[in-house]
């Protein structure tokens, strides 16, 4: 009587890494950059969140005022094998945006700024409507959108609706934006606004009708990601709610 034969069993796959990580050169991250930070290749190197996800090397490859970073690692696919990958980062940071409306005459305040990195990619003059925003630095993100809105719009903000945070370029950029939104009234515009000359920054403040502002979304005239977030969120807010909170 035959015999089937015997189910063959596939060897046990290698789960560990192919290659440990490599630590950083000796002084490597005592180095200062020309703006005197130090450490930069360290970030990455400890992520444990992930464990099919070993972190091999970090370089750096400019140190401007912001960074850019090679990262070096080893991912385990689906099927559980390994394979090393590179990526380059851009580290500027994380942020913090928010759009402010005044309920009792329906309008949102937003700001017209000079943007050379839209102008540079077929923005026909790289003049960008947009909510107010900017990085956190050292500050929390509600300081931090707190003093935004006092240099680029002028306006003392009362209380704070904290809409989302949303990464808003993960395939390259760090960088996390905290949403906000908050009312408005005439009496809260305490200064003219404008950005800080220091910085470079000359920035116009626009307060327009609600409708208007959306509408600019829809016939391009507002094409910067978060204001349009921000503006949508509002419409479906007012939907579900009739206001912001």
């Amino acid at each position: 009587m035959a015999t089937s034969p015997s189910p063959t069993t596939s060897p046990p796959r290698d789960t560990t890494p192919p290659r440990p990580p490599r630590p950083s050169a000796p002084g490597e991250r005592d180095r200062p950059d020309g703006r005197g930070r130090t450490g930069l290749d360290a970030t990455g190197r400890d992520l444990v969140g992930n464990p099919d996800v070993v972190v091999r090397d970090v370089e750096v490859t400019s140190d401007g005022w912001h960074v850019l970073r090679r990262t070096t690692f080893d991912v385990r696919g689906r099927d559980g094998t390994w394979s090393t990958q590179q990526r380059e980062t851009y580290d500027r940071g994380n942020g913090a945006t928010i759009l402010l409306v005044d309920p009792a005459r329906d309008t949102v305040l937003l700001t017209r700024q000079f943007r050379f990195p839209a102008y540079v990619n077929d923005h026909p003059d790289g003049m960008l409507v947009e909510a107010a925003a900017g990085l956190l630095d050292e500050d929390d993100p509600e300081t931090a959108i707190r003093r935004e809105a006092s240099e680029e719009l002028g306006v003392e903000v009362g209380e704070l609706t904290h809409v989302l945070d949303a990464y808003m370029s993960p395939g390259s950029v760090t960088e996390r934006v905290h949403f906000y939104a908050a009312e408005y009234s005439p009496v809260d515009r305490t200064s003219a606004g404008g950005g800080v000359a220091d910085e470079g920054e000359e920035i116009e403040v626009l307060e327009l009708p609600f409708a208007e502002a959306l509408a600019m979304v829809d016939d391009g005239g507002i094409v910067d990601g978060k204001t349009i977030m921000l503006l949508q969120w509002a419409a479906l807010r007012r939907l579900t709610t009739g206001g912001l909170r």
